[in-house]
């Protein structure tokens, strides 16, 4: 995906983990993906330079499409659709 359909996408859950680092925004992305239906999407914001492999890494393992990651001044909006 562009990034402009990635941010005019619609997210039914945003996970800020910005601050913290490895394995912070991954363990948000995991609790957070557990509290959406299949076919949803979940934002993951992340400042952790990690986050950008291992979070689309992780998703496309446990079956999530991994949409895009978008980036903004200083940090990341991962977006990953829930399989």
């Amino acid at each position: 995906m562009t990034t402009n359909e990635l941010q005019a996408i619609e997210v039914n859950k945003s996970v800020d983990a910005r601050g913290t680092s490895c394995p912070g925004p991954l363990l948000a992305a995991k609790k957070a993906m557990g509290e959406i239906n299949s076919g949803d999407v979940l934002e993951v914001l992340s400042s952790d330079e990690g986050t950008k492999k291992d979070i689309p890494k992780w998703a496309t393992k446990k079956g999530h499409e991994y949409l895009g990651t978008v980036e903004e001044s200083g940090f990341f909006k991962i977006y990953v659709k829930k399989g």
